[in-house]
């Protein structure tokens, strides 16, 4: 039996896990534990690029600190094409209109290339400007302008793989994109020694290799993705005549991904408004800041995954007619995942520095590090609690709210309270801005999504509701088996 039999029989398919019926924790672990798998290989690139550039020079790791939320501010609009196309593809497949699914990931695919191509043009140019409004020293915004300017050339391949994974999200194959994101990192992983640090016929290209290395596996994988789509294996399928832009549909994935995009771009806002923050310490801040956040990105890797799983299981399940269904899995996924990470964040504390030393032997930055994590990992729980149910509003179609509640705890809380408390108590008043708004995004989504409004929506296009989560993303003038 090959690799890939065997990850077929343990995960199975969707035709043989059905996501609309049955028990929920079942489908929702099938679901969900190659999306854990494949965020960990998602983080792995950034990992990899931090944990070699780390042993390359301090410069350049707080080159990453900087280029890191400028990258998730670009791809924040590849987040709303990719959740739009999820949510639709996921409430398309569960009202049994394969058609309209089939349509919906073929405009998904071609508006998200044409958005790439616009944005990565643009970011090029203009993003040596954008760094240098941090005030950062001049040797990391020219290593850290070096990395963005390739990442923006390649931001084509980031935003068609990120369709990809998405679009087989939402149809309920979680096994396929995990498969294809493993080829990707080992591509990255051996191609970053190489190209950072000149090994063999390589040149030393420092920071700009590890850009190489990321945009080159991208480019391999999403080849791989359009061919596996264009087939049509595993339920997704693109067509190409039914990739020619429809404005009208364009239109209707911007007014669902918008407030995806918005609730990405808040995000990545609050982490570069951050940086401002940041900026008025020393180096070696700066730096155990973008470590502390690397290891904050993986060790809540589960809470991301989970999310993206009750999002698929929200979405068929309201396409089906069974918001209690779809309830039921948003408390229970909310539950577990507080209680787990709870007890990670809590044995992370007894480990900080060895955690922050994997990444940097500076004894400076492996103190400032280990600080972050005492104050921030006790609430990795929270952070978890929260995304779950902004997975469940984004399967509802409620996409401005899910965006609401980030803003809510990144944007009007995180900023303010890291502004005030570090100039009273320096970097630690940062670290503790973490701790509050993950506490404030908890309870408040949680307490939100318990009121119920979500289910009045109208999200089968039978008319009712207002504004734009009340509208249905199943009413977006795609041919219909209807």
């Amino acid at each position: 039996m090959t690799i890939r039999d065997h990850l077929e029989r343990t995960f199975l398919a969707r035709e043989e896990v059905d996501l609309t019926d049955g028990g929920i924790v079942k489908p929702l672990l099938y679901l969900s534990i190659p999306l854990i798998i494949t965020n960990v290989l998602q983080t792995a690139y950034n990992v990899a690029d931090t944990f070699w550039l780390g042993r390359y020079g301090t410069v350049e790791v707080a080159a990453i600190s900087f280029a890191f939320p400028i990258i998730f501010l670009l791809i924040s609009f590849a987040i709303g094409f990719s959740v739009a196309g999820s949510v639709l593809v996921a409430q398309y497949i569960g009202a049994d209109r394969e058609s309209d699914a089939e349509y919906a990931a073929s405009q998904t695919v071609a508006f998200s290339i044409l958005s790439s191509l616009i944005l990565g043009g643009l970011g090029y140019f203009v993003v040596e400007d954008v760094l240098m409004l941090f005030d950062a020293e001049p040797a990391v915004v020219a290593a850290a302008t070096s990395y963005m300017q390739i990442y923006a050339v390649g931001l084509v391949f980031v935003f068609g793989f990120l369709m990809f994974t998405a679009l087989m999200r939402g149809y309920g194959d979680t096994v396929t994109p995990m498969l294809v994101m493993f080829v990707s990192v080992v591509i990255n992983i051996v191609l970053d020694p190489l190209l950072i640090f000149g090994v063999g016929p390589f040149p030393e290209l420092g920071i700009a290799g590890a850009a190489y290395a990321t945009i080159f596996a991208r480019g391999v994988t999403l080849a791989i993705g359009l061919w596996l789509m264009f087939r049509g294996y595993r339920g997704v399928r693109i067509r190409l005549e039914e990739m020619i832009p429809n404005p009208s549909y364009g239109v209707k994935l911007i007014r669902i991904g918008l407030p995806a995009s918005f609730e990405g771009a808040s995000r990545a806002l609050s982490i570069s408004l951050l940086l401002f923050v940041v900026a008025l310490f020393a180096t070696p801040v700066v730096a155990a800041y973008g470590i502390g956040t690397r290891i904050l990105s993986v060790i809540v890797l589960p809470a991301m995954a989970l999310s993206q799983g009750v999002e698929t299981m929200t979405g068929q399940n309201v396409g089906a007619g069974k918001p209690d269904r779809a309830a039921k899995a948003n408390h229970i996924t909310a539950a577990v995942i507080f209680v787990s990470l709870t007890v990670v964040g809590l044995l992370s504390t007894l480990f900080a520095e060895p955690l922050v030393a994997l990444f940097t032997n500076d004894p400076d930055v492996v103190d400032a590090g280990a600080t972050f994590l005492y104050y921030v990992a006790p609430t990795f729980g929270l952070f978890g609690a929260m995304y779950t149910y902004i997975g469940g509003f984004r399967g509802a179609g409620m996409t401005g709210t899910a965006a609401g509640f980030v803003l809510l705890a990144f944007m009007v809380v995180q900023i303010p309270v890291a502004w005030v408390a570090s100039s009273a108590f320096g970097p630690p008043g940062i670290w503790a801005s973490f701790a509050i708004a993950h506490l404030v995004g908890a309870l408040g989504t949680a307490l939100w999504f318990r009121r119920g409004t979500w289910r009045a929506n109208d999200i089968t296009g039978g008319g009712g509701g207002s504004g734009a989560d009340s509208d249905s993303p199943l009413d977006a003038g795609a041919p219909s088996d209807d």
